[in-house]
C-alpha cells in the first residue's frame, strides 16, 4: 500500500508526499475519526521509506490495550533506543489510540520522543486531539483527517467491487454509503458481509447484516409520531427493537440524523434534538431503552400536536 492509495485525505497526503520525497520526516499527530485512513497513512509512510525492510524500521502499538506508563518505559522505549536496519536514518513507531494514555505515560513518551529524537520517529494517532498533552502536540506536525466524503466511499467500494468481481446495485452503494458515515472501515466491512449472503449486493442485504434500520423506517416513525398518531408510531419501534433487533442507541442515532432532512420548523427542531440528547445520555447511562425510545416518540407526538 501506498500514499497514493489512500482516499479522501488529499491535502493531507499531498504534504506528507513531501516528507517521504526528501527523506526528513518529523513526529506526526494524526487527529481524526476512525475509519478515515489514518492507520493506513502511517503504513504507507513505512513503506515508502524503508521499502522492502519496513517491517524491520516500524513498529505499531494500540494504546488503549496498555494505557500506563509501563508501555513507554518498556516496549516503546525498546524498540527507540535500537539503531534503524538497512542504512535507514531513523525508525517509526506508530501509536495507535494515543489518546487513551494516561496522563504519566504521555509525560514519559515526551521524554522518549526528545532523548531518540535522532533515530526514531514517532507518528500518533488519535480521535480527538485535545486529549493528548500540549508538550507531545507541539512537538508533533498535526494532521487532521476528516470523515470520508460520499464519493470518496462510492469509489473506493466500486474499486473492490471490481476487483473481487462483486456486483452492486446503485441503491446497494447508497445503502454502503449511509452506513458507513464517512468511515471507510464499515463500508468495507458492510461490502465483504453482504457479498458473503447474495452475490449481488443490494440495499436491503447491506442494512440487515449491519443491524442499521432503513432510512425510510426511521423517517415513516418520526412522521407518524408528529402527526399525533402515538399507537402506530409505537408499532414502528417495537418492529425495529423485536423484529429487527436494533439497539436504542443505534434508533436514538439515526432518528437524530434523520430529523435534518425533514421539514420541520427550526423552533421546534430545536425542541426537539433536545429531547432527543437527553434520551440518549440516559440509555447510555444504562436506563432501560425501550422506555426511553417510548418517551422519545411520546415527546414527538406532544409537540407534533402544538
Amino acid at each position: 500500500m501506498r500514499l497514493d492509495d489512500v482516499v479522501g485525505q488529499k491535502e493531507a497526503i499531498e504534504r506528507l508526499k513531501s516528507y517521504v520525497k526528501s527523506r526528513n520526516l518529523p513526529h506526526l499527530l494524526f487527529s481524526g475519526p476512525p475509519g478515515v485512513g489514518k492507520t493506513a497513512t502511517a503504513v504507507s509512510i513505512a513503506r515508502e521509506l524503508f521499502g522492502e525492510l519496513w517491517k524491520e524500521n516500524f513498529t505499531e502499538l494500540n494504546a488503549s490495550d496498555e494505557r500506563g506508563i509501563d508501555v513507554v518505559r518498556t516496549k516503546i522505549k525498546n524498540f527507540a533506543k535500537t539503531s534503524p536496519i538497512g542504512g535507514s536514518d531513523f525508525k517509526i513507531i506508530f501509536l495507535d489510540e494515543a489518546d487513551a494514555l494516561t496522563s504519566d505515560a504521555q509525560a514519559a513518551l515526551r521524554r522518549t520522543m526528545e532523548r531518540y529524537t535522532n533515530n526514531c520517529r514517532f507518528i500518533l494517532s488519535c480521535n480527538y486531539s485535545s486529549k493528548i498533552i500540549e508538550p507531545i502536540q507541539s512537538r508533533c506536525a498535526v494532521y487532521r483527517f476528516r470523515p470520508l466524503s460520499d464519493d470518496a466511499v462510492t469509489e473506493r467500494v466500486l474499486h473492490i467491487a471490481k476487483n473481487e468481481g462483486l456486483e452492486i446495485t446503485k441503491e446497494g452503494i447508497e445503502a454502503i454509503k449511509y452506513v458507513a458515515q464517512g468511515d471507510m472501515r464499515k463500508a468495507i466491512n458492510a461490502l465483504q458481509a453482504a457479498s458473503l449472503v447474495d452475490t449481488v449486493v443490494q440495499k436491503d442485504t447491506v442494512y440487515k447484516i449491519t443491524a442499521t434500520a432503513r432510512p425510510e423506517q426511521i423517517t415513516d416513525l418520526i412522521n407518524t409520531a408528529l402527526s399525533g398518531n402515538f399507537i402506530s408510531a409505537r408499532k414502528y419501534l417495537d418492529e425495529l427493537l423485536l423484529d429487527q433487533g436494533l439497539s436504542g442507541e443505534d434508533i436514538v442515532g439515526q432518528i437524530y440524523r434523520a430529523m435534518f432532512n425533514l421539514s420541520i420548523p427550526q423552533e421546534k427542531m430545536v425542541e426537539l434534538i433536545d429531547i432527543i440528547g437527553e434520551v440518549d445520555y440516559r440509555i447510555a447511562e444504562g436506563a432501560n431503552e425501550r422506555i426511553q425510545l417510548e418517551a422519545l416518540i411520546a415527546h414527538f407526538t406532544l409537540r407534533g400536536r402544538n
